[in-house]
């Protein structure tokens, strides 16, 4: 049984964070990729370890955090879906495609 998927965007995401650390240093993008991949097993196995972030989504997104990188998830899919990984100094919210309250 699959316990995760990643979304077209999720698989871009780790393509892209492997490229941009691995032209500097191999070993480091290979280090976290690992953490990542790993972070997202175990959230499939245990999707509440994640925290709820009002000020980039709504409640039916979670976060969890892995060195800079944000993964995002729905924690209520069977699988659990990936939904990005993106870092942490991204404008998440636009990158979700959510839109900024009005005030």
């Amino acid at each position: 049984m699959t316990l995760f998927v990643l979304t077209p965007l999720t698989r871009q995401d780790l393509e892209e964070i492997w490229d941009y650390l691995a032209a500097d240093h191999r070993d480091a993008a290979e280090r976290v990729l690992g953490r990542i991949e790993a972070a997202i097993a175990k959230l499939a196995q245990t999707p509440g370890m994640g925290h709820p972030r009002e000020d980039l989504a709504d409640r039916q997104h979670r976060f969890f955090l892995v060195y800079s990188y944000l993964i995002v998830y729905r924690s209520n899919t069977q699988p659990l879906e990936i939904i990005r990984v993106l870092h942490a100094s991204r404008d998440v919210r636009t990158l979700l495609g959510l839109q900024q309250d009005d005030p």
